[in-house]
């Protein structure tokens, strides 16, 4: 059997994916039922070749959202196409990845013998599944020495790095990553961070639904944040920073003196929090940090640094949810 070859297509400057007004209802209680809503008129669209972020607090609607994208529950109301093809397109969905926030494989398999069964699924030879095989547990950074290893004796990080090499067996033109970091330490947080940017790279776009703000502030060109269900904000990431009350500010930051000694030589109140060996002044202007750096001379302080601050995404995010 050959393998399946992907449908190139020039779609980065496209719409990758269309949601429009998506509404998920669910039932709960068991005499007395209730209605609850997951997922309230979400309209969006992703273009092409971007890693994309979405972001939203517990209970926001962000997985509800991919495994409808993903055909794994039924919309309320509302629809939604992928590739330009309904997501209930079974051709369409050759063409994509997902790795879900927390992957379940049936765990007596060994991850070389989960990614040939995938390969298989896909129609690739034996050689073929092979080859991919290693090439993917390799490139998630899982150790040779784990490949053959039963899934039952993986720890979570592990089973996460298998989790996104699945998700690739096919070369998807997009890929659905639901907490693609969760489980990792720091160290394989960054390498799968450089295997993402990688993909971009590639041509790829990454639809990306995340906590850790640090690594779509990195990663993410464009931004939605949902709120109980609903879309809260969306757009590009350095125009929502910029547009959002993004007041420029410094930090100033010295040392040999205390947060008290540097306030009792100012004639105004900053802001200035205690460190190990000196303090850090938080300033809304220029002339804040002139009054710091006065006042830490007299107070026989030393400039560390001076650094201009920005709105960052946290700032951003916290606002929505506030």
């Amino acid at each position: 059997m050959t393998a399946f070859v992907p449908v190139a297509k020039e779609l980065s400057m496209e719409s990758i994916v269309e949601i429009k007004n998506l509404t998920k209802d669910y039932k709960t209680g068991f005499f007395k039922k209730k209605t609850v809503r997951a997922l309230d008129d979400l309209s969006l669209s992703v273009r092409g070749g971007q890693i994309f972020g979405f972001l939203g607090g517990n209970g926001a609607g962000k997985t509800t959202t991919i495994k409808i994208l993903m055909g794994l529950l039924y919309p309320t109301s509302g629809s939604a196409t992928i590739l330009g093809r309904p997501i209930d397109d079974v051709s369409m969905h050759r063409r994509i990845g997902y790795c879900p926030e927390n992957p379940y494989f049936y765990d007596y398999l060994s991850a070389r013998e989960l990614m040939n069964y995938f390969g298989e699924l896909f129609g690739y030879g034996k050689s073929d599944r092979n080859k991919r095989t290693e090439e993917l547990l390799d490139l998630v950074g899982l150790e040779s020495s784990a490949h053959d290893r039963q899934l039952r004796k993986f720890s979570k990080g592990m089973l996460q790095r298998v989790g996104l090499a699945q998700s690739l067996i096919n070369d998807p033109e997009i890929v659905f990553l639901d907490e693609p970091m969760s489980g990792l330490d720091p160290i394989g947080r960054r390498e799968i961070r450089e295997l993402i940017a990688g993909l971009r790279t590639q041509g790829k776009t990454v639809f990306m639904s995340t906590h850790i703000l640090s690594d779509i502030e990195a990663l993410c060109e464009e931004v939605t944040i949902l709120r109980n269900g609903k879309l809260a904000v969306s757009g590009k990431l350095h125009e929502l920073l910029a547009s959002h009350d993004g007041q420029v500010g410094y930090e100033v930051t010295v040392t040999n003196v205390t947060a008290s000694q540097l306030a009792a030589s100012l004639d105004s109140s900053i802001n200035i929090n205690e460190q190990a060996d000196g303090c850090i002044a938080q300033c809304e202007n220029e002339s804040d940090v002139e009054r710091v750096l006065s006042g830490a001379k007299r107070s026989g302080g030393r400039l560390i640094s001076v650094k201009q601050t920005k709105q960052s995404l946290e700032d951003l995010f916290t606002d929505q949810h506030s």
